[in-house]
């Protein structure tokens, strides 16, 4: 059993994303940590992301007028990164060398076609003219001569392995619409040449290939929308002329009348690949797809829409898919399980059984139904089932690769009714959706409210989207216009929602939201729903609308200890001290920006965005901040009360942000005087304090050990003299 999970968006391809991609992608390659890729654009430069945190840990790009030929990998041996620019410029680097003019440079003799980089076996470079070298031979002698094989032939696709201790690279060519393969074992140096059967109206356009008991299996994705396998022994006859490789069906990319365009396919293990494509039926448009097929079983497993359209390429590194989506590079989770038939067929049941309510409403089902419904759940435990029970199983399963067919077709039957039966019936959609397919219904459902809005601004659904914000685990990337309507309509507990829920918002999002927020003023934002839940513990609102202290200082000291070298003026007007402190923003608009600080970003995006906040803003954010700091250095934990308040480390990191971003105009500005200086002393005084416990951290040190050396039995006291 197949199945894809959560999504996020790593990066954004624009040129104002900040990292280089407005070109286009290259390529995609991994990083020497599982968590690293390696990002090559058709132009000039290269990032390395961290995957789990969405963040650019380095970026290089050659000069102006050089262009990157080939995708940039990663040596895991030394932990280098190698480059080849203009074709035939080899560059070496490690991760702390910034220009990368100043790094190891070759000029090779001839054109690279491709690096691939094994783990246990070192970098292979493949040239255009088919010669292959490891990169350890090529530095010996850069400009060595390289061998021609290929001739006319054009390089296709290439992919190198390890058998064994063992490098093994494969690559295929064209020739007058003739395919061949070549087969290279580096340590034996002999190169095997094959040519693929021919078969009319079945050209290949994509290869994919691995090898298991000296065997290679390469997998051919070709223009009659059929994938087909060609078994490639290693042990050959060096004396035998060229042979003719025979393929054979593996699979055919057709379900219930629709037929997939495969651009590009990976493998997922030895029963499951992955199809991107466009998915095409004779009375509907084309909508690309990203699938997964069983090909044991020659079934479709799981598929998602894709509509803001794809550039054709796909990538598989640790359970992960990488594949550009519009303007981002978007990156979707996936599961493969043992492959069996009730898996295939949709009837593998779970070790634990989801409960039924979660995806039902009951209240929309009528009384046969809900008759219906139970008798369903209590008829899993029988030995037996009724052959009508299996009937509709089976269409249950093949149900879920139509179900969102059906679901464009009753919203657009529902696109003229009144607003209540609209909703009602969208309402009980969403209770009939599959399991296995709930979060693609659900983002249809919404897209569906939102198209609505867009042809009438009068139908804005804003009690229903919240409700299903809150109830359903969705994504911005599922529904990519529903924050920007709410901030055309300013609705805020929507937007506040989406930020806590949501976790792949872009940074431009994030900071209108910000933005946003910190504009209202706090008469109108009184009036305004906003969960409270984030500020409720640590902000108390009398009548007057006027903080009181509840908060004790717990940590081991207190700003008052400073007291004699503060200004009384200063503490006055910036409300700082940590006796009876007000916080410079009302509870609806903390409430807010906590939001903001719990979302997820990266800094290289959001820095940008930052630096267009108006400096007063700015500094009315940075002064809630620094409230915030305060507050959470008063607890023993450094943690704010209260339910998805932001942490201390969040904290700090949005103060960094926007002292990097308004630190110029910041110092200019007469009223933040008085505030930098209250932060700088603040921040010395914990400073101090930190000191004088690292002074101590030996002797602490030492006293853990010798308690964890005694063994006690009885109950005793001892009493230990730090000197």
């Amino acid at each position: 059993m197949a199945a894809l999970c959560e999504s996020f968006t790593l990066c954004g391809l624009s040129p104002a994303s900040g990292v280089g991609l407005g070109g286009g992608l290259l390529a995609l390659e991994p990083g020497r940590d599982p968590d690293h890729v390696l990002l090559t654009d058709r132009g000039r430069t290269t990032t390395l992301f961290k995957v789990s945190d969405q963040k650019p840990l380095g970026c290089w790009s050659v000069k102006h007028g050089q262009v990157l030929t080939c995708p940039v990998v990663c040596n895991f041996e030394t932990h280098e990164y190698i480059a080849v620019h203009d074709d035939k410029v080899l560059r070496i680097w490690k991760n702390e060398d910034i220009n990368l003019d100043k790094v190891f440079k070759a000029t090779l003799s001839a054109d690279v076609y491709r690096i691939h980089s094994l783990p246990n076996g070192g970098p292979v470079v493949l040239f255009r003219g088919g010669g292959v070298r490891t990169l350890d031979a090529l530095l010996e002698a850069p400009q060595q001569e390289i061998e021609n094989i290929i001739s006319d032939e054009v390089i296709k696709w290439s992919e190198a392995f390890m058998e064994g201790k063992q490098p093994v690279l494969i690559f295929t060519t064209e020739k007058d619409g003739d395919f061949f393969v070549y087969v290279q074992k580096l340590k034996t140096n002999s190169l095997h040449k094959y040519k693929l059967e021919q078969q009319e109206l079945s050209k290949p356009m994509n290869f994919t290939a691995y090898i298991k008991n000296q065997i290679i299996t390469l997998l051919c994705l070709c223009s009659n929308d059929c994938v087909y396998k060609v078994l490639i022994p290693l042990q050959q006859n060096t004396e035998e002329e060229e042979q003719i490789l025979p393929k054979s069906l593996l699979l055919n990319l057709s379900v219930s009348g629709s037929v997939l365009k495969g651009t590009s396919f990976v493998v997922l293990d030895k029963d499951h690949i992955a199809v991107l494509g466009s998915l095409t039926a004779s009375d509907e448009e084309p909508r690309e797809c990203l699938t997964i097929w069983n090909t044991k079983f020659q079934t479709l497993q799981t598929s998602k829409e894709l509509p803001l359209g794809t550039s054709g390429q796909l990538w598989c590194y640790e359970e992960k898919f990488f594949f550009t989506h519009g303007k981002v590079l978007t990156v979707i989770m996936y599961k493969c399980e043992t492959s069996s038939l009730a898996a295939a067929v949709g009837k593998l049941k779970d070790r634990q059984t989801p409960d039924v309510s979660a995806f039902v409403n009951w209240n929309t089902l009528g009384h046969e139904e809900l008759a219906d419904s139970f008798q369903s759940q209590q008829t899993g435990a029988l030995k037996y089932e009724s052959k009508m029970a299996l009937r509709s199983k089976r269409n249950a399963a093949a149900s879920v690769q139509t179900d969102r067919l059906a679901v464009g077709k009753v919203l657009r039957n529902l696109q003229d009714v009144p607003t209540r039966i609209f909703e009602d019936e969208l309402k009980q959609l969403m209770s009939k959706a599959q399991a296995l397919d709930m979060q693609a219904s659900i983002g249809s459902v919404v897209t569906a409210l939102i198209n609505r809005y867009k042809t009438n601004p009068k139908h804005y659904h804003r009690t229903f989207l919240l409700e299903i914000v809150q109830t359903y685990d969705l994504s911005y990337s599922l529904c990519p216009d529903l924050m920007a309507v709410a901030l055309e309509n300013k609705d805020l507990r929507l937007l506040q929602t989406c930020l806590l829920r949501f976790p792949d918002i872009p940074e431009e999002i994030t900071y209108s939201c910000l933005e946003i927020f910190l504009s209202f003023n706090e008469d109108s934002l009184q009036r305004m729903d906003v969960n409270l839940e984030s500020v409720i513990c640590y902000i108390d609102i009398e009548s007057d609308n006027k903080e009181v202290k509840t908060e004790i200082v717990e940590n081991g000291f207190s700003t008052e200890q400073e007291e004699g070298t503060w200004d009384t003026q200063l503490a006055e007007e910036a409300h700082l001290t940590s006796d009876g402190e007000l916080c410079p923003v009302g509870p609806q608009k903390a409430a807010l920006l906590n939001a903001v600080l719990r979302s997820a970003y990266s800094e290289v995006f959001l820095l940008p965005h930052l630096k267009n906040l108006p400096a007063k803003e700015a500094v009315l954010f940075l002064r809630y901040l620094f409230y915030l700091y305060v507050k959470c250095s008063e607890k023993i934990n450094t943690t704010l009360p209260g339910m998805s308040s932001p942490t201390i480390n969040q904290i700090m990191d949005w103060m960094c942000l926007l002292l990097d971003a308004h630190f110029t105009v910041i110092v200019m500005l007469p009223e933040a005087k008085l505030f930098l200086s209250s932060m700088h002393k603040f921040v010395r005084a914990q400073v101090r304090f930190y000191s004088e416990l690292n002074k101590i951290e030996g002797s602490l040190q030492e006293l853990q050990r010798i308690h964890q050396q005694k063994d006690p039995k009885i109950y005793s006291i001892e009493v230990l003299e730090i000197i």
